[in-house]
């Protein structure tokens, strides 16, 4: 895999999917010793099921282990530090990672009771837990979804759980987006698998999952924040972390070079998202006809994103689906409406696609 390739694949079955991804990127090549120390970093930010839009699906960790212990890696343990104030012991059985070390024999370590190093992140001093400074092989595995302060969590926000609850405090009582951008420039992010199934888009907390049948692999991580973000609905400047990540040599930040491999149809993921509020929210503005749900989520996405003073002067509801596939209309998202007068062009389009779509056909 190279660095500056990004591997999606589609469906609702998280094992067998982070399996796949770690194929098709050639992780063990990746990797090369097999007496590497390999960590794999969950979200677990709070102590709840992955179903409700917060936390790492642990099916994840399970298949990429499978993969690496099939492969002669033996050497694995999975890393994690719960927000100020709580206890990650509390995370790891809620979320699933308890039962999950115990069956596959992997070490769980909670890196709110490691102890500490200082490093100098270009200019920065953070203090980094000495499990994840002992990795030889970082596995990065965010839930891409939404934050209350910057916006979006992924890759790049994901490793503030590899700091101590010093630094953590610290970060929140100075430019957050400065602090996180320079965390990972020391921060290991050798492969990052996103879970992209059912994250809530709005809070880090969980709570209104919107189901999106997705996950994807990188190696940069700015580059998967950036292509996170424009899935998401925003643009670069409306979250800063990550230009500022690029600035500091983390990463790239422009899509134009991205290389995004689809390694099977959006249509395997499922057809219709779970009802939630966020969607029951914007029902009256989309007219659906057999949309995939990729392409479905990214039409709620960007009409969260989208205020309704410039909602209320729709004329008629958003076609989307492949119902409309040969027939005319008004407005439509995605290629199955490319016959109506006003469409958005993708199979599936981002949700920042379809937000500045929205901005310019409304204004």
């Amino acid at each position: 895999m190279e660095k500056n390739e990004i591997i999606v694949i589609y469906c609702n079955t998280p094992e067998e999917m982070a399996y796949r991804l770690a194929e098709e990127a050639g992780l063990a090549e990746l990797i090369g010793d097999k007496a590497a120390r390999i960590g794999l970093k969950p979200n677990l930010v709070v102590a709840r099921p992955a179903s409700e839009g917060a936390t790492t699906h642990p099916e994840i960790a399970a298949g990429l282990i499978r993969y690496l212990q099939e492969n002669g890696y033996k050497n694995l343990v999975i890393l994690e530090g719960y927000w100020v104030g709580a206890s990650t012991q509390q995370a790891f059985p809620r979320c699933g990672y308890t039962e999950l070390a115990k069956k596959t024999g992997v070490e769980l370590i909670d890196t709110q009771k490691d102890s500490y190093t200082v490093r100098d992140c270009r200019g920065m001093k953070i203090e980094f837990a000495d499990s994840a400074l002992a990795v030889d092989f970082m596995i990065n595995l965010p839930v891409m979804k939404g934050h209350c302060q910057t916006s979006l969590t992924c890759a790049l926000k994901n490793h503030k759980g590899i700091i101590s609850d010093r630094e953590k405090r610290r970060f929140h009582s100075m430019d957050l987006h400065k602090c996180i951008a320079h965390l990972n420039t020391v921060a290991p992010n050798d492969f990052i698998v996103v879970d992209g199934i059912c994250g809530d888009l709005d809070f880090e907390e969980g709570g209104n999952p919107i189901p999106a049948g997705r996950m994807f692999a990188a190696r940069d991580p700015v580059l998967c924040d950036a292509w996170a973000a424009g899935q998401m609905g925003y643009s670069l400047s409306e979250i800063p972390h990550i230009g500022m990540a690029a600035s500091l040599g983390v990463g790239s930040s422009d899509l134009k070079k991205a290389v995004v491999r689809e390694i099977n149809s959006s249509a395997e993921a499922p057809l219709m998202p779970q009802a939630s509020g966020k969607a029951r929210q914007f029902a009256k503005y989309i007219n659906e006809d057999k949309a995939c749900s990729a392409c479905f989520a990214a039409l709620v996405r960007a009409l969260s994103r989208t205020d309704r003073s410039t909602l209320s002067r729709l004329s008629a509801a958003i076609a989307i689906g492949q119902g409309f596939q040969g027939k005319a209309g008004a407005v439509g998202v995605g290629v199955c409406t490319s016959g109506f007068t006003a469409s958005v062009p993708g199979c599936p389009p981002d949700a920042a696609q379809i937000k500045a779509f929205l901005r310019e056909k409304l204004r």
